[in-house]
């Protein structure tokens, strides 16, 4: 093996292990933004102003705590699944996001010859082994409920399958292919390529601006996929204690709500990359900072996710059957045909 590619392959173990590095951090951070925005938009709520300058070392104070905090397993729970379902869970959640790419091709400004993509994998059908991989994350729940031996745990994680609520509103996001059929692509990266440059010199050809309507659906089907409020039902404080993960503590408590943030950073990179351009933008991309402009994409979706949670109540099971089946699945449908006959139209 020559040098020049033992020396990518040393930036590409480097940009892997920054990546999900990124992504621990992310859920950590996540959780002292949701405390923050909260307390912002509710006045009259608590939030944290202990732990360092204006609370930066709580999500710290909150791993501490965790670690120390003593392993609890219900009496009649089956040992193996109990500890394999938060495995499964932040496993699939770290593993879809392997395929997002966030970043164009660089050098690291000159210290390579040949340039590096940021991404952990460049992957030709990345749209579908993202959305693959992340249905696996369902079975965790499912096996945390089940192998609690406890009523409420059972009925949240059965809320997930055995009401079917959650898999149709996730069926409304593959069901609007637009952008792959306007990129002639299954690759994520191709899909932002395909979003460079401009029309009329100033308005971005993102596709969220040729594709609002499959935005929007996608957007509305993230929050279900990541089981936020107003489609928190597996969870269901007020119903359900707290839903599949009642009877966890410690370690394996944590690895639920890191699976959880960790899917919403997915969710948005993945709409970034469909609908908002990626990491195209002005004046950074020419220095190599288009990164930048992808991180601040996903920071404001994920922002759209706190702000939902807070606003808008959840729904009854019959307004999620009435929306999901009377109005998102009819807009897809109309969205995906009007969007083919437009490409053979113009194709022709």
């Amino acid at each position: 093996m020559d040098q020049a590619t033992l020396t990518i392959r040393r930036f590409s173990s480097v940009i892997i292990g920054f990546t999900f590095f990124m992504l621990i951090n992310a859920s950590a951070l996540l959780v002292l933004a949701e405390r923050k925005i909260m307390g912002f938009m509710r006045s009259s709520a608590t939030v944290p102003t202990w732990w360092g300058r204006t609370a930066l070392l709580q999500p710290l104070a909150d791993i501490l705590k965790l670690l120390f905090k003593e392993e609890l397993r219900p009496k009649g729970a089956d040992k193996w699944l109990f500890t394999l379902a938060p495995i499964i869970s932040v496993a699939a959640a770290f593993a879809a996001f392997a395929t997002v790419p966030w970043g164009a091709e660089t050098t690291f400004f000159g210290l390579l010859d040949t340039p590096v993509k940021l991404g952990v994998a460049d992957v030709n059908v990345g749209v579908l082994v993202v959305f693959a991989v992340t249905s696996m994350g369902v079975y965790g729940i499912v096996l945390a409920g089940w192998s609690s031996n406890s009523k409420y745990s059972l009925l949240g994680g059965l809320r997930v399958v055995g009401a079917d609520d959650q898999l149709r509103a996730r069926r409304m996001r593959p069901r609007s292919p637009s952008v792959i059929m306007l990129a002639g692509s299954l690759s994520l990266r191709e899909v932002v390529d395909a979003q460079s440059g401009y029309w009329w010199g100033f308005i971005p050809r993102w596709y969220s601006f040729l594709q609002p309507v499959g935005f929007i659906i996608y957007v509305i089907a993230g929050v279900a996929e990541t089981n936020r409020a107003p489609f928190d039902f597996p969870e269901a404080e007020q119903e359900l204690v707290a839903g599949y993960n009642t009877e966890y503590s410690s370690v394996r408590f944590a690895l639920f709500p890191q699976a959880e943030y960790i899917n919403m950073a997915t969710m948005s990179a993945v709409a970034t990359d469909l609908y908002l351009g990626g990491w195209h933008g002005p004046l950074l991309e020419q220095y190599g900072l288009g990164w930048v402009w992808f991180l601040a994409k996903v920071g404001l979706i994920l922002f759209v996710y706190i702000w939902m949670r807070w606003t808008v109540p959840r729904y009854r099971y019959d307004q999620l059957m009435t929306f999901g089946w009377k109005w998102l699945f009819p807009a897809s449908v109309i969205n995906l045909i009007v969007t083919a006959a437009l490409v053979l139209y113009f194709n022709a």
